[in-house]
């Protein structure tokens, strides 16, 4: 078996390339209001993965403030030029991780979604699949993510803490 990683991607111009250099811890598919509000779709799915592990290959993208659920904001990433939205940063972790959006990968097809997550918002119409957990809100990271994940996060602990602590 091949590895698919480095995976690659970019916005609609070309102008940010990127790749991710592993697979990511997981792969979101959020229901949520917001998420649809701010993606003009269904839904938003996106790939969690160590900000280290994310390679910009060309163009730096603008991060935009914006609000959240949480009240606490996000950061996306989007292209200067055609302003389509690459990843973002959410507030519990910053800019240590980045919520890549799939649809802007150039092979979007090999990260089916982990998870469906905020489903008490989703629309009507839109069908969830039986063989992916769905949560109505959220859920417990040690129940859906696999083993690598869950011991890749850790490692990270320290760095988030360490960022959280210079945020208060």
């Amino acid at each position: 078996m091949t590895s698919l990683y480095p995976l690659r991607g970019q916005c609609t111009c070309g102008h940010i390339k990127y790749q991710l250099n592993c697979p990511p811890l997981v792969v979101h598919c959020c229901h949520c209001s917001w998420c649809r509000r701010e993606t003009g779709s269904a839904f938003a799915i996106n790939a969690m993965i160590e900000a280290d592990q994310v390679q910009l290959l060309s163009g730096e993208p603008v991060l935009i403030n914006t609000p959240s659920n949480s009240g606490k904001g996000q950061q996306i990433a989007r292209c200067p030029k055609c302003h389509v939205a690459v990843w973002s940063h959410y507030a519990g972790s910053g800019p240590l991780t980045k919520f890549v959006r799939v649809g802007t990968l150039l092979q979007a097809s090999e990260l089916p979604p982990d998870v469906h997550i905020f489903t008490a918002d989703k629309l009507p119409w839109v069908q969830l699949p039986a063989d992916v957990p769905a949560f109505e809100i959220y859920y417990d990271r040690e129940q859906v993510w696999r083993d690598t994940s869950l011991q890749r996060w850790q490692r990270l602990q320290p760095q988030i803490s360490a960022w959280r602590a210079t945020q208060k």
